[in-house]
Parts: structure tokens; C-alpha cells; sequence
């Protein structure tokens, strides 16, 4: 996971498998920290996921949820094909707001 800052908007680049496990409670931490410091607007670039499971569907909604749930939004870039069809497929597609790359995603935060 790598974090960064761009156009006011924090971007979490993820890398290898979306699968639950610890990455679900290291995902839940870095969401409430960035609440903590008044970061509201993210968006989770899935450029790196080789793997999406389940799991780790839960995972990008309750990240969705909690953003949401505190005024904020979370926003998907970069993703597969492989991923897309399974957002589609689940209907997730129709939830969250996704971009062909992040700096897009960003600077949608800002119109």
C-alpha cells in the first residue's frame, strides 16, 4: 500500500492480491487515520491488484461506507478489466465512481 497526496485528494496505490486477510485491517487504520486529520476525499487506485476477491470487495465498500458515513467519498481508478467485469457483475459498478486513472479520479474532487 502507498499513500499520497494530490490536488487535495489522498490517492492509496494497491499492489498484489485484494483478498481480506490483514490488508483488510491496515485498509480500516489508514481510512480512520486520514478521518482523524479531517481527509475526506479518497481514491483507491487498483492498478497493482493482480487478484479481487469477495473479501476484498468488502473491503473497497466498507472503505465506501465509512467515507461516506463521515461526509467524505471514495473513488476507484485504474482498474482491470478482469475487475471491472466482477463490478459489473456484483452491480458495484453502479456504486462506486470509477476513472480511467487516478489523477482523473483526483480532480474530480474539484469540479
Amino acid at each position: 500500500m502507498n499513500i499520497k497526496e494530490q490536488y487535495g485528494t489522498v490517492i492509496i496505490e494497491l499492489k498484489g492480491k485484494l483478498v481480506g486477510g490483514t490488508l483488510a485491517g491496515r485498509m480500516n487504520r489508514t481510512l480512520d487515520n486520514l478521518l482523524e486529520q479531517g481527509k475526506k476525499n479518497v481514491v483507491v487506485d487498483l492498478s497493482g491488484i493482480t487478484i479481487l476477491n469477495s473479501s476484498g470487495m468488502g473491503i473497497l465498500i466498507s472503505g465506501y461506507r465509512k467515507m461516506r458515513d463521515n461526509g467524505g467519498l471514495l473513488k476507484l481508478a485504474n482498474i482491470t478489466n478482469k475487475i471491472e467485469g466482477l463490478l459489473s457483475i456484483t452491480k458495484l459498478n453502479q456504486i462506486f465512481e470509477i476513472y480511467s486513472s487516478a489523477d482523473e479520479a483526483a480532480e474530480s474532487f474539484n469540479n
